[in-house]
């Protein structure tokens, strides 16, 4: 089966027990790009010899983009991550509004995000561009869901996300747009597609709930898949996902459902 999209999973969450070049190799086997999460983790020249094509990885080690410190930090790891990205080829070099620690949550948990806060984040994206410029590389910013993985996370929700980089609107500042998250906090999938489409770097699935393979839940992916092929989207389609059993099956049931 062929799919229009580039097809790509996170090498984090299949195959646990394996080595992450092991990985990173039966991706590439497969026909699919790898994801990755934090590189400190990962011995980086093994995976340099994997030769898998790399989409996207995590874009800074701490910080956030709320606060003048957290900027700073932001601002720094992401030069060092984006050091790393080139070495490796990555494609993307992914963000969120604020560090994430144990278990997915925000290590600077923010309950009511304000009108300086904002500012400061737009500030901060502004800053991100420019670093990008002097890297030639790009970074995403992620919607994360905040009712079940990452209370707290300021700019959650794929509507503060979209507000953010389309203020901001460069190229080398993009959407991560994860249908996962957006199904548990917004829902209408399909018509959040259209109204980001001219920013979206990549978009992001697993099925709701349980975060597994398409086809183990509730949501409607090939009929996803055809609207956005509709759409003119060709771009990186990525599943950051659990297997609900063998994870070569679970790659399969997620490339059928993006074949149209």
């Amino acid at each position: 089966m062929n799919s229009p999209f580039q097809l790509a999973a996170c090498a984090e969450m299949l195959w646990r027990d394996r080595p992450i070049e092991w990985r990173a190799s039966r991706l590439k086997e497969l026909g699919f790009g790898v994801g990755l999460w934090n590189w400190p983790e990962h011995d980086l020249a093994k995976l340099e010899a994997t030769g898998a094509t790399f989409t996207i990885m995590n874009g800074y080690l701490q910080g956030s983009l709320t606060d003048d410190e957290g900027a700073a930090q932001l601002l720094k790891t992401a030069r060092e991550t984006a050091r790393v990205g080139k070495r490796l080829g990555v494609q993307r070099l992914n963000l969120h509004g604020t560090g994430l620690g144990e278990g997915g949550l925000p290590v600077q948990p923010v309950e009511v995000v304000t009108g300086p806060m904002w500012l400061k984040a737009r500030e901060t994206l502004c800053r991100i561009v420019e670093l990008a410029d002097e890297e030639n590389v790009t970074f995403t910013l992620e919607n994360l869901n905040l009712p079940v993985d990452h209370p707290g996370v300021p700019f959650g929700r794929a509507e503060d996300t979209l507000a953010l980089v389309s203020s901001v609107d460069h190229e080398r500042l993009r959407l991560n747009l994860d249908l996962y998250h957006a199904q548990i906090g917004e829902g209408n999938l399909i018509e959040l597609c259209r109204k980001c489409l001219p920013w979206i770097g990549e978009i992001q699935v697993a099925d709701v709930p349980g975060r597994k393979e398409p086809g183990t839940g509730e949501v409607n992916w090939q009929g996803i898949a055809t609207a956005l092929k509709a759409m003119g989207y060709a771009g990186p389609v990525g599943m950051e996902a659990f297997a609900s059993g063998d994870p070569e099956a679970a790659l399969e049931a997620f490339r059928a459902a993006f074949s149209v």
